[in-house]
């Protein structure tokens, strides 16, 4: 059996439709989203920035263990990314070992720009956001000791940059 809906309840809906309230309504939820949305910006690119923190650390660790297998296998350190990349053809060498991806070796990975350099008796590794406060608020250094460590500010980290933890 169907019913079909009284005549007071579809005047009922009429008059709230075009009621003085609705504008009031209306303002409100176009003054609350505005306000939502203003609190979840922040938190989304402080949890882009930290991803992309995270993938640089674990980069460096790539990079550090890459460079304990290239130097097992030529006798020296790394002395740049592409050193450790993939060969441009041919079999690995040791200008082009194959010991990380290609885009690590291009120097750039999730934001941040990494770079190698040889030091008598090792490597330093730098990463650094490719814009600070955008792509990240933290730069990270490493070396042949394989500790990671980090400064909060836009200067690059050092040897005597706290130890990450």
């Amino acid at each position: 059996m169907c019913t079909l809906p009284r005549a007071g309840h579809a005047r009922h809906h009429r008059r709230w439709l075009f009621s003085p309230k609705l504008p009031i309504l209306i303002s409100i939820v176009l003054f609350v989203i505005p306000v939502l949305i203003s609190l979840a910006v922040p938190i989304f690119t402080r949890s882009r920035i930290y991803g992309r923190e995270t993938a640089a650390i674990q980069a460096i660790k790539t990079i550090n263990t890459a460079e304990i297998q290239y130097q097992s296998r030529f006798g020296r350190y790394a002395a740049s990314l592409m050193e450790l990349g993939p060969p441009a053809s041919g079999t690995p060498n040791a200008a082009a070992a194959d010991l990380i991806g290609n885009d690590l070796a291009n120097s750039e990975k999730a934001a941040y720009k990494f770079t190698v350099a040889a030091v008598p008796g090792g490597y330093v590794i730098n990463a650094v956001p490719v814009a600070y406060g955008v792509s990240g608020s933290r730069s990270f250094f490493s070396d042949q000791t394989m500790v990671i460590r980090e400064n909060d500010g836009p200067e690059p980290a050092t040897a005597q940059s706290k130890e990450l933890r």
